[in-house]
């Protein structure tokens, strides 16, 4: 049964191309001071058992009446309107109503709010959404300052540049070039300590990315190679080069006193990993991801609980 949903956004404001700064990244220069860490971090380890219990963190979503998502509606097969239901779509979609329904009922309602990188945590700390599912990365940085569901995708950062560059991996070749990225990602530490001394060129998103990619006015695109996909799908002039350069583990983000929140969105994903090939995951990804990431044989990554 399809759910009814609310916009927090009209559809044009999800696709309006930001101002984008630079700064050139300089391997000799001391980066600035990071984040405190979490004590004793494990980013696949940092999420408490699953349990079905209504704490006030669930009661609050219940009282409202629908469920308050913070998702990105310029990712292409992850969160993207569709252009004739006037509905968002996509893998990370998918899960946000399997969360929904599971706390309000077959007929949930969902208030999709779309937001670039650099707000996800201010506005889960300020409890102006309840989840985001917005292909967040778990880092132990962000762990101590918002909670995690167990990891519910595994992906990298690549490259992604025109066809015909000689821009081939991540090496010494980005020295003077310019690597646009989004604010606020986890793409921006990784260019930092790269010592390529590539021109760092920052957006309000990866979409902004695409344009100034499209437009010459950056040299290469810096983003998780799910997200690049659905880039390279929507420009078949653009091509993903060199090999995936780290591992990011996506889960549901939300407010660190929301435990109650937490372990409930936990006993939702151990049902929609559960089934196999016929699993609620692997029945989106067949859906939305396989035709561009191809096939995921090994499934959804395995659980692991910090308790």
């Amino acid at each position: 049964m399809l759910m009814a949903t609310m916009l927090a956004a009209a559809p044009a404001a999800a696709v309006t191309k930001g101002p984008s700064t630079e700064s050139r990244v300089d391997a000799g220069r001391p980066a600035a001071a990071p984040p405190a860490r979490a004590p004793s971090c494990d980013p696949r380890r940092a999420s408490p058992r699953p349990e079905r219990v209504d704490g006030e963190a669930v009661r609050r979503i219940r009282e409202r009446g629908h469920l308050i998502a913070g998702v990105d509606l310029n990712s292409y097969l992850w969160a993207s309107l569709d252009h004739d239901a006037q509905e968002p779509a996509g893998f990370d979609i998918d899960l946000v109503r399997a969360i929904a329904r599971d706390i309000l009922g077959p007929k949930a309602m969902v208030r999709f709010v779309s937001m670039p990188p650099s707000q996800r945590v201010p506005r889960l700390r300020s409890r102006q959404v309840d989840v985001i599912v917005r292909t967040m990365s778990i880092t132990c940085e962000r762990l101590a300052e918002v909670a995690f569901s167990s990891v519910y995708f595994e992906t990298g950062h690549r490259l992604l540049v025109p066809q015909g560059s000689t821009i081939t991996g991540f090496d010494s070749e980005l020295r003077g070039r310019r690597v646009c990225l989004s604010k606020g990602s986890s793409a921006s530490d990784l260019l930092k300590s790269s010592g390529t001394g590539a021109v760092a060129v920052e957006t309000a998103s990866h979409l902004d990315c695409l344009v100034e990619l499209q437009q010459g006015n950056v040299d290469a695109v810096l983003t998780h190679a799910t997200l690049a996909a659905g880039l390279a799908a929507q420009d078949p002039t653009l091509q993903l080069v060199g090999p995936r350069l780290d591992t990011s583990l996506y889960g549901v983000a939300m407010n660190k006193d929301d435990t109650d929140l937490v372990r409930r969105v936990n006993a939702v994903l151990e049902d929609y990993r559960a089934g196999g090939a016929s699993s609620p995951w692997t029945r989106s990804y067949d859906k939305w991801l396989a035709p561009t990431l191809g096939a995921h044989p090994q499934g959804p990554p395995a659980a692991a609980y910090a308790d």
